[in-house]
């Protein structure tokens, strides 16, 4: 499992402080337990007002790469913010883009600055009518998505559909529905990654973990590849560690034991 580290987002309400206030301790402390909990991305989202984002994005972006060499994140719904990120080359090395969709041109303006590189990039199954509750729609729209990918020559193995988990609190097949885009997209693609914001299934739900929990085991069975989530919350690590060895994609549970062993959840 890719998992990515959504803990630097302005979102959160310590982090919209910290980015007001530009602390750096605070979110060089946040980059540093994603790290050490195995983050394989860091998402970077500064999730401020449009006029404020660009800056706060570069100082983010700097924190971040001098805190660790674990890939950035970089994650906005402006395509033309993420270009110019691009394009001024503030990532140091090739990390991810979040996210393009087939809402106006954001494809066609990410693609072709990442066509032939390292980077990765996460597409979500949405258009201008917004978020289809239809598993059939979003499938239509992650082939399209898949094949643009391919026809500007980004590698669709770095490219990672996100269908859009709904909330089971507005939706009752939304666990279904969610299995069947993560296996409709590997039967068109086998190449491409399955990946998805956990926790959007428990909106508005009581105690949140578990059903946040049981959706990764379900998904995991289904073949999600990647995951924006908390890697620092010891039982969703436990969930993805033990649904991947009864899944077989970890044979024998060796990597469920190390971070057994390792502390990462349970007693040390």
């Amino acid at each position: 499992m890719i998992i990515i580290g959504e803990k630097i987002n302005g979102a959160i309400p310590s982090i919209k402080q910290a980015i007001a206030g530009r602390d750096e301790a605070l979110i060089r402390e946040r980059v540093e337990m994603q790290v050490e909990a195995g983050a394989a991305y860091i998402d970077c989202a500064p999730s401020t007002t449009p006029e404020l984002e660009y800056d706060a994005m570069v100082w983010l972006i700097d924190i971040i790469q001098d805190v660790t060499d674990v890939p950035v994140c970089i994650d906005s719904p402006d395509a033309k913010l993420l270009a110019r990120i691009l394009d001024e080359s503030r990532v140091k090395k090739p990390g991810m883009v979040n996210s393009v969709n087939e809402e106006g041109t954001k494809c066609e303006t990410i693609f072709p600055m990442i066509a032939g590189t390292d980077w990765n990039v996460i597409g979500l199954t949405c258009d201008q009518m917004g978020i289809p509750a239809q598993p059939e729609k979003k499938l239509e729209i992650a082939k399209s998505i898949i094949d643009k990918a391919a026809h500007y020559g980004v590698a669709v193995s770095n490219l990672h559909i996100d269908p859009c988990v709904m909330a089971l609190s507005t939706m009752a097949t939304s666990m279904e529905d969610f299995e069947a885009c993560i296996k409709g997209i590997h039967a068109y693609a086998p190449e491409v990654k399955v990946t998805g914001a956990i926790s959007n299934i428990s909106f508005e739900m009581p105690a949140r973990k578990y059903v946040n929990a049981t959706c990764m085991a379900y998904a995991i069975k289904a073949g999600l590849d990647s995951a924006i989530m908390d890697p620092c919350n010891a039982d969703m690590m436990a969930t993805v560690y033990a649904g991947e060895a009864l899944c077989m994609k970890d044979k024998g549970g060796r990597k469920y034991n190390r971070a057994y062993r390792q502390g990462k959840f349970g007693k040390k």
